[in-house]
């Protein structure tokens, strides 16, 4: 088995821009639903920190 280590110094190569176009939407696709994710859901952090602050000022 070669050891990878020894790839490290070697120069990079050029990806091809189909894969390159792929990888880019599907990175695209998941920052979308992450963002769609976060506004469909509850911020329990946020819910909790507020809920402690009304609390305080009664």
């Amino acid at each position: 088995m070669e050891n990878p280590f020894k790839q490290i110094n070697r120069p990079l190569k050029e990806v091809p821009p189909e894969l390159k176009a792929k990888v880019m939407s599907d990175i695209a696709m998941a920052k979308l639903i992450m963002e769609l994710a976060a506004l469909f859901s509850y911020n329990i952090g946020h819910v909790i920190e507020t809920v402690i602050r009304e609390r305080e000022k009664k």
